[in-house]
């Protein structure tokens, strides 16, 4: 049965980042499958769409300003890669640079052969690194005999880390490599919400290492399924970067309505709606709305509701990323990698450093390199208080001191994330539970989405979309059947 022009519904969704632009889509594909008529609106406060996917050419180089690539077992963005009829635009990293470093005690030492998320899963390279101690390895292999933890109830990931491996895996190893997804502090970060699958691995097979040497072999079968470009690389992103997605899903989109440049102050109930009011006087009517901002912006929009105070108490960490190129004769390096991360024990002003031009090809004109360092973490924010000048003295003081790297850069380019980096404290997804709850309570049919619930990373933000997208037709259709 044909559904009639009078029960067409309409959707605003608020912010035009990955997680908003994905909302739409997969709303206009969804109703369109399933008869739906839905007119949708996507409002963003700046003039840009894609949030903070940014690439940037200049004067040869192609390289990002926010993230700079996705992982390339996450389904989610796959998914959407294929629905774009994207997947020829793919790019893998430099399968030549596959090692990465880690710094301890001033020295870069190569990651030991089978490490996965910072776990072992070959025990024989993983006894010879020089990152740990012989009592640090001991204490690590532990975890092949000790008892799962029968405790339901959330724990920080250095805890959980901690208990399982020790000390020194955790702060030579793991910190690096994991907290730094999140710039914070695996003592403060929930491992229910960031690394769910810890957890699953230790209940399932008892023991972590075990679990994840199952899982390694498991998600070798699951590669299978994947893109060939992304079978053999960890990472991906496009040939002419990121913005290749949002220029992707732009095109989708085209019919919609795409409003730039306009900021939203509220939302508030309005009859069987809600009446959604720009920050220039303005307003719009619509069935449901979707609010994919940052925590602190969605408790201004939605300051009034019951619970708001979730999102408007959480901790954002800014940081920000210092690009240096340089011409190859000048450096007297060489990088046979991928880059290195930094332990936050180290004390150094950057965090982590890719060798961007080794690691993506693309990246980088013939006889120039390309760094990119990261600054900026939980509970160090020494960066914020510098001026540009300043910032680029610290970052290249430390790249001298790490890999020797005096010469002068021939660029660089300085990109400030500020509040960029949500935080998940123990107990997070419960509290997301609540918060949704109270807020399906007072006002059904408007949704909130994006980095501050589940997950960080570009697909974290589709997958988190494309479920907003699927509550939104599922909450649409169920009030068109009451009505």
């Amino acid at each position: 049965m044909e559904t009639s022009a009078a029960q067409s519904k309409s959707l605003v969704v608020i912010g035009g980042g990955i997680t908003g632009l994905s909302t739409a889509f997969y709303a206009k594909k969804m109703a369109q499958e399933q008869g739906m008529p839905l007119d949708i609106t996507v409002v963003e406060k700046s003039g840009k769409f894609g949030g903070k996917i940014n690439t940037l050419e200049r004067e040869g180089f192609v390289f990002e300003k926010g993230p700079d690539s996705f992982l390339a077992r996450k389904l989610a963005i796959i998914d959407l890669i294929r629905d774009l009829g994207l997947e020829d635009e793919l790019t893998h990293t430099n399968p030549e640079a596959k090692k990465t470093y880690i710094l301890l005690g001033g020295k870069l030492h190569p990651m030991p052969p089978g490490l996965v998320l910072g776990i072992p899963t070959a025990m024989g390279p993983f006894m010879k690194t020089g990152l740990l101690s012989f009592a640090g390895k001991m204490r690590a292999a532990l975890d092949l005999v000790l008892p799962r933890r029968t405790d339901p109830s959330d724990e920080s990931l250095g805890h959980f880390l901690e208990r399982r491996l020790g000390r020194d895996v955790l702060e030579h190893i793991a910190e690096p490599l994991l907290a730094g997804i999140y710039a914070g502090n695996t003592f403060d970060l929930s491992v229910k919400a960031t690394f769910p699958q810890f957890r699953s691995l230790e209940q399932k097979h008892r023991s972590l290492i075990l679990g994840m040497m199952q899982s390694k072999k498991s998600g070798s079968e699951e590669s299978k399924t994947l893109p060939e470009v992304a079978r053999n690389s960890v990472f991906l992103s496009f040939k002419k970067g990121l913005q290749t997605l949002v220029a992707g899903l732009l095109k989708e989109l085209q019919d919609i309505r795409l409003i730039g440049e306009c900021g939203v102050s509220s939302v508030r109930r309005e009859g069987n709606g809600y009446r959604v009011l720009y920050a220039n006087g303005e307003s719009q009517l619509a069935d449901s709305v979707v609010i994919a901002l940052p925590s602190y912006a969605i408790a201004e929009v939605l300051a009034h509701v019951p619970g708001i105070e979730m999102l408007r108490d959480m901790e954002n960490v800014s940081v920000v990323n210092v690009v240096l190129a340089y011409n190859e004769k000048d450096l007297n390096t060489s990088f046979d990698g991928s880059g290195f991360v930094i332990p936050r024990k180290e004390g150094r002003f950057i965090t982590a450093c890719t060798w961007t031009s080794v690691k993506w090809l693309h990246t980088a004109p013939k006889g120039k390199v390309l760094l990119r360092c990261y600054v900026g973490r939980s509970g160090d924010d020494r960066w914020l208080h510098l001026s540009e000048e300043e910032l680029v003295r610290a970052v290249r003081k430390d790249v001298a001191k790490i890999m020797g790297i005096t010469a002068e850069p021939i660029l660089h380019e300085i990109t400030p994330l500020h509040k960029s980096m949500p935080q998940y404290p123990v107990g997070h997804l419960e509290r997301v539970k609540r918060w949704r709850a109270q807020l399906a309570e007072a006002m059904p049919g408007v949704f909130t989405t994006g980095a501050a619930f589940h997950g960080v990373g570009l697909p974290d933000c589709v997958r988190q979309g494309k479920e907003a997208a699927a509550d939104v037709l599922a909450e649409l259709k169920r009030n068109t059947q009451n009505g």
